[in-house]
């Protein structure tokens, strides 16, 4: 028998990256308190401060007043740890970056700090929900909400259910997701879900078909703009979602499908050893800092 749980007021976001302090604005704007949490009081400035300048954007382009983005500051929290009013979250999601241990923990500390009715999600790209779930006290309640970046702007969120994920949780969630504007997805708990699994293969032989010279790096891009539609070529993709990212996605389903077809090219490989991330770092594929842009 599915539950019926009440619609979600307070949540919590760990981290305060791109995607962290993204999700905290999507959920701020849907009219939820939000608490943004980072341990790193410096990494936590720098969020907040992201945050309010894609609110003033909002103001620039029309979509909100000034008094209504006012409003949705008054909703966000920022803080380094989980305090008491925090602690009354229906709802949780970390953030962080494709890390299983930093994940773990964070899921440990929620599932500790947490009432035992609140719900625990991922906004993990790869990482298994199911194995994320097995240190909760009360796996039933764990769930993949992951959303694609920049949250305020792309529409889609995968809803991934563990093994032991609760009907009820999974609907509560695909609820947020529309009351914040989003369509959402299920997908099962399958490395890489559905976006991924289908996007970082793509990008890597992308990766490959320029490290072999077939063609340009701006040859390869323009080829599936104009030729497959796509709004952005996956190398320029590729560094917009931050090249280490993309190793990380791809060492995951290289591992967990044992198929070489997921073998990550040695040429991203190189690129995230020696810190050319893509936008992040200034430079990827593309010399952002010399002002080298995708066209």
């Amino acid at each position: 028998m599915t539950v019926k749980r009440s619609p979600i007021s307070r949540a919590i976001v760990v981290g305060s990256g791109a995607m962290g302090s993204g999700i905290a604005q999507v959920f701020a704007e849907a009219g939820l308190i939000v608490h943004l949490i980072d341990v790193n009081a410096h990494a936590l400035e720098q969020g907040v401060a992201t945050l309010e300048k894609n609110l003033e954007r909002r103001v620039a382009k029309g979509t909100f007043s000034a008094e209504q983005i006012a409003d949705i500051r008054s909703r966000i929290y920022p803080a380094t740890e989980i305090d008491g009013n925090a602690r009354r979250a229906e709802f949780a999601i970390e953030a962080v970056f494709e890390n299983l241990d930093v994940k773990t923990a964070i899921v440990r500390d929620l599932d500790t700090a947490l009432s035992s009715g609140a719900i625990i999600a991922s906004n993990t790209s790869s990482i298994s929900i199911s194995r994320l779930a097995a240190i909760s006290s009360h796996p039933e309640r764990v769930v993949g909400m992951h959303f694609f970046n920049p949250a305020p702007v792309m529409p889609l969120v995968e809803v991934v259910r563990g093994i032991q994920t609760a009907d009820e949780v999974a609907l509560s969630v695909s609820l947020l997701a529309t009351t914040c504007g989003k369509t959402p997805i299920e997908a099962s708990d399958s490395p890489g879900f559905v976006g991924n699994r289908i996007l970082l293969p793509m990008i890597n032989e992308a990766v490959f078909t320029l490290s072999e010279g077939v063609a340009t790096r701006d040859g390869i891009d323009q080829v599936m703009k104009l030729g497959m539609s796509h709004p952005m070529g996956p190398l320029a993709l590729a560094d917009l979602i931050g090249l280490d990212v993309c190793l990380d996605i791809l060492t995951v389903l290289h591992r967990d499908f044992g198929d070489d077809k997921y073998r990550p090219a040695p040429l991203l490989r190189r690129m995230v050893a020696a810190g050319r991330l893509g936008r992040k770092s200034g430079r990827g594929f593309y010399h952002y800092a010399a002002g080298d842009t995708p066209a």
